[in-house]
């Protein structure tokens, strides 16, 4: 079964990338291949569609993708790149952070357009609002949150301005998880988890290395579990380095992902729409405006 639903015919543009970063030297220019349209296919003419079992979004901060993009200093990404759907052509919608998160989490920046501690949002929606209202579940982890439920401004390396569920006021306090509470046991974990590295991890405050050595320590366990559970790992950025083009490394990695790299355009709203689409949940705002990325997936594997 497809993990979207309806007929769908698919050209895919792969553009293959070669960047080397750091080396002072010229990239060639891409080579673009389009293979044939797949066959068009129609999925369950009733009920809702099957989704991943789990989908763990991490994310980091403020690099440009060709700042991880074929960097030694970024090792772990890059292997996880090389068996993942990269998106070469996917971008943040704002500068600074803060909207950025609102985006991907709930489809609109809310009138946010700095980084800044505010009172909770009443009567909005969000992807999390969205699951549990669907009869599934979601949770955040964030490091060094120091409490469950916790809605200070800072602690340690922990920020709420990258912390976009604290925001909504009808999400339970059981939502919103320091990063020592997510599971051993993956199958343990929320339909959709959002995973949050403190203020250095996150490459924010420290260098790429430090994020890539977390992203290794952290994520690798889970997105080889992924491939053989019917599960995602996507892995996104905020926002890059402050240049206008705002161009982050998005990467799709686990079970039923195509390997390869995608030149279609994206952001944090089309991602949003992507995921909301796994699980039959209407798009959230901006998100209705983009269709979810179908061509980077084959068929889910067997249970």
């Amino acid at each position: 079964m497809r993990w979207w639903r309806g007929r769908t015919s698919i050209a895919v543009s792969i553009v293959v990338l070669v960047a080397v970063v750091g080396c002072g030297c010229a990239s060639p220019t891409p080579q673009v291949v389009t293979p044939p349209p797949e066959p068009s296919t129609t999925g369950p003419a009733t009920g809702a569609p099957r989704g991943p079992d789990h989908v763990v979004v991490a994310i980091f901060e403020n690099k440009d993708f060709a700042q991880i993009d074929g960097n030694s200093k970024a090792p772990y990404l890059n292997q996880l790149m090389r068996n993942a759907a990269v998106l070469v052509n996917a971008h943040a919608v704002a500068h600074p952070s803060q909207p950025n998160y609102l985006a991907l989490f709930s489809g609109s920046t809310q009138g946010i357009d700095s980084d800044r501690c505010f009172d909770p949002l009443t009567g909005r929606p969000s992807l999390g609002q969205q699951l549990i209202s669907a009869g599934r579940s979601f949770i955040g982890y964030s490091e060094d949150l120091p409490d469950v439920g916790y809605t200070g401004c800072t602690s340690g390396g922990y920020a709420a301005k990258h912390n976009p569920w604290v925001h909504f006021a009808n999400l339970p306090v059981t939502t919103n998880l320091p990063f020592a509470a997510f599971p051993a046991d993956y199958a343990s974990l929320p339909t959709v988890a959002f995973v949050v590295p403190n203020l250095c991890n996150d490459m924010h405050d420290c260098p790429v290395s430090t994020g890539d050595t977390w992203a290794k320590q952290h994520l690798d366990a889970y997105a080889q579990w992924a491939k053989a559970h019917n599960s995602l790992l996507i892995v996104t950025f905020d926002e890059n380095d402050g240049r206008p083009d705002n161009t982050i490394l998005t990467v799709f990695a686990g079970a039923g992902v195509k390997p390869g790299r995608y030149g279609e355009a994206a952001d944090h709203y089309r991602v949003l729409r992507t995921i909301e689409n796994f699980y039959g949940l209407p798009p959230l705002g901006n998100a209705a405006q983009q269709s979810p990325l179908t061509d980077l997936f084959t068929t889910a594997p067997a249970k």
